[in-house]
């Protein structure tokens, strides 16, 4: 901001329709200070893209909408389409949101990045008026649950005149833009959070296929069934040095997602992130007479994802390494059949080491999955054929080393990420509210 400001609590409040707001405040029809409109039906024709210049813009592109880069998988109609099919044509900075269709309820928002073409299925806002901040408009929106407008259809559907009927409070521009500007800070924090977060991740993927496939500082190499690798490391299948043992199965019963007297913590699917690593919030609790010493996980043992819902093969076969809650204190947990827990045979394997090599090659285990509904790892068949690596364990160590200082860094991150959220939702409620204002010094 140019000026320097200043926030203080407002004491003067009015009653309206939308609650209380400072009493200067307006209160408006979203329909009376801006144009509602929709998109148009997308083109299915190449000539309506040949040499295109207009992004077409679909429901799927509202994400990539709000980040720095312009991306290139667009689609750009030509004049031609504009003229033909009389496709409208958009301003920059107009703010979008679905109005038909299941992602009405993903309460997505954006604005144009550039004059654009919209599909049918998103609503378009444009501004009418000098003394409405387009930035202001597009975050109070972000607060409106639109879902709970839907009308009564077999597809979810937002008419324009409902849209039109939102209501809006109404600061003056000059704080309307301090307040748009604020939040639009703490954004572009959040967006640089994510750029570092995803250029970390990049680092970490192309370290990993560094050194599991060239180790440190190794000069001769051998070609095996798997590549070339070096020379003093082996290969062995997984059923070699692993036994895969599921879990228990249980009752609805049985579980609880509140501590349970004489229970223990339990490890279930929803414990598992996608491509490895466990979920710090995916415990619940299970009490059973039914359960044995095969059921039990204790801190540093692996298991792997058996289940997947989902069908795109990003959670079966995912690595977890146990680690339980500093509270807790009992030394072991019970894990669920939707996992294995691998029993290993040999005491030179660094488990941290084996984590991130079947992190690497997870994609692997959607191959030797069975169901239709519900994908189920054929495990005895994924252990017999999965290929590991095994370097001395010196080694594996240090590249465990490497790698978990990378996972660290990214740990930091998200958490960063996550206190950004926080700040920029407690700004949203309190700002967009009135409850806090914004003024210069």
């Amino acid at each position: 901001m140019a000026e320097k400001v200043e926030f203080y609590r407002e004491t003067e409040f009015k009653d309206t329709e939308i609650g209380r707001i400072p009493k200067e405040w307006e209160v408006v029809n979203l329909g009376s200070i801006a144009k509602i409109s929709s998109g148009n039906t997308a083109p299915q024709e190449e000539k309506y893209f040949k040499n295109g210049k207009y992004p077409f813009i679909r429901v799927q592109h509202l994400k990539e909408l709000q980040e720095e880069k312009f991306p290139v998988n667009y689609d750009f109609v030509n004049d031609y389409a504009l003229s033909e099919l009389k496709l409208k044509l958009f301003k920059k900075g107009c703010i979008v949101f679905p109005k038909s269709g299941e992602s009405i309820k993903l309460e997505k928002r954006a604005m144009l990045k550039e004059d654009s073409c919209v599909v049918n299925h998103l609503a378009v806002i444009e501004p009418l008026y000098e003394n409405i901040d387009n930035l202001f408009l597009f975050y109070y929106l972000c607060t409106i649950k639109t879902s709970n407008y839907l009308t009564e259809t077999t597809m979810p559907s937002l008419n324009l005149s409902t849209i039109s009927n939102f209501l809006v409070p109404l600061p003056s521009l000059i704080e309307q833009q301090r307040i748009a500007e604020i939040l639009s800070t703490v954004d572009k924090a959040i967006q640089k959070t994510d750029d570092i977060i995803a250029k970390t991740e990049r680092l970490k993927r192309g370290m990993m296929r560094e050194l599991l496939t060239k180790g440190i500082g190794r000069k001769e190499f051998k070609d095996t069934e798997i590549g070339r690798i070096p020379k003093e490391w082996e290969v062995k299948k997984l059923d070699e040095i692993a036994d895969p043992q599921r879990g228990l199965s249980y009752s609805g019963e049985e579980k609880s997602n509140t501590e349970t007297a004489d229970g223990y913590l339990f490890l279930t699917l929803n414990s598992i992130k996608e491509g490895g690593g466990l979920k710090e919030d995916g415990w619940t609790w299970i009490k059973s007479d039914r359960i044995k010493e095969m059921h039990f996980v204790r801190e540093g043992d692996i298991v792997i994802a058996n289940t997947e819902q989902s069908k795109d093969g990003s959670l079966i076969g995912s690595p977890a390494i146990v680690h339980f809650p500093e509270w807790y204190k009992k030394d072991k947990a019970v894990y669920s059949m939707d996992l294995s827990k691998l029993n290993f045979k040999t005491k030179i394997l660094d488990a941290q080491f084996i984590f991130f090599y079947l992190s690497f090659v997870q994609s692997i285990a959607k191959v030797y999955h069975t169901g239709t509904n519900v994908w189920h790892l054929k495990v005895d068949s994924w252990a017999k054929d999965l290929d590991v690596i095994i370097p001395p364990l010196s080694e594996q160590q240090q590249i465990a080393s490497i790698l978990l200082a990378i996972d660290e860094r990214l740990d930091v991150l998200r958490k960063e990420r996550v206190k950004l959220e926080r700040i920029k939702s407690g700004f949203m409620s309190d700002l967009l509210s009135g409850r806090i204002r914004v003024g210069p010094k």
